[in-house]
């Protein structure tokens, strides 16, 4: 039973996730670096921002698969539902948001920072579930175990690169900078502090919503 109510935790965390990366893209002055690279390429492209998420997600897996080798478990092999859920549910948020369409900057930097806040429930939800990863994170997870790194830096490392290469992606497709902006930088600030704050705040969660694992320690 405890099992379901996770993957449950999980699933309304995905969807939420879905929805600040949605409400992030919808300001218009960049999205989340994990996203970055997919949203270059939708604008350039035919495919939507879901369908290319999937693709970049199902590329993660892949680097995982290489980085591991023998250490690649059947457990990462979840990942491959998990990101077409996520990108589906993207599809679908930004089809819900489509009356979003700041005309101020303003305005901009509110639907941006609702964003952030929102994905950063997301991803505490994720976390909270403690049932699986997606494969931004996952990829961290990989390398941080395969070569000891920091998993914070880590992190900061594969954002800016995923940041790099969507600006890279960007000037050779558009011959201009789209998609990565501003709100890019605040995105990778402030999901992680969202998510940390949320963690520290609602500390009795885990044991009100899963009181089976205190029982079992």
């Amino acid at each position: 039973m405890e099992k379901v109510k996770r993957y449950v935790v999980f699933l309304i965390g995905l969807f939420i996730s879905s929805l600040g990366v949605s409400f992030i893209t919808k300001a218009s002055l960049g999205t989340s670096p994990i996203s970055s690279i997919p949203y270059v390429l939708s604008l350039n492209f035919s495919m939507t921002l879901g369908q290319f998420t999937i693709l970049f997600s199902l590329f993660l897996i892949l680097l995982q698969l290489l980085i591991l080798r023998k250490n690649f478990k059947l457990e990462h092999i979840l990942q491959i539902p998990i990101s077409i859920v996520f990108g589906y549910f993207i599809d679908l948020t930004m089809l819900l948001l489509s009356f979003v369409a700041p005309t101020h900057y303003l305005s901009a930097v509110i639907y941006l920072l609702i964003g952030c806040v929102i994905l950063g429930s997301g991803v505490y939800l994720e976390m909270l579930a403690d049932v699986a990863m997606l494969p931004g994170e996952s990829l961290v997870r990989a390398i941080s175990s395969t070569w000891a790194t920091d998993f914070g830096l880590t992190k900061i490392a594969c954002d800016v690169s995923m940041s790099v290469t969507a600006v890279l992606l960007s000037l050779l497709f558009a011959h201009r900078l789209e998609g990565v902006r501003e709100g890019t930088l605040i995105a990778s600030l402030l999901v992680g502090y969202t998510a940390r704050t949320l963690n520290r705040l609602l500390h009795f969660l885990p044991a009100v919503l899963f009181p089976e694992s205190d029982k079992k320690d």
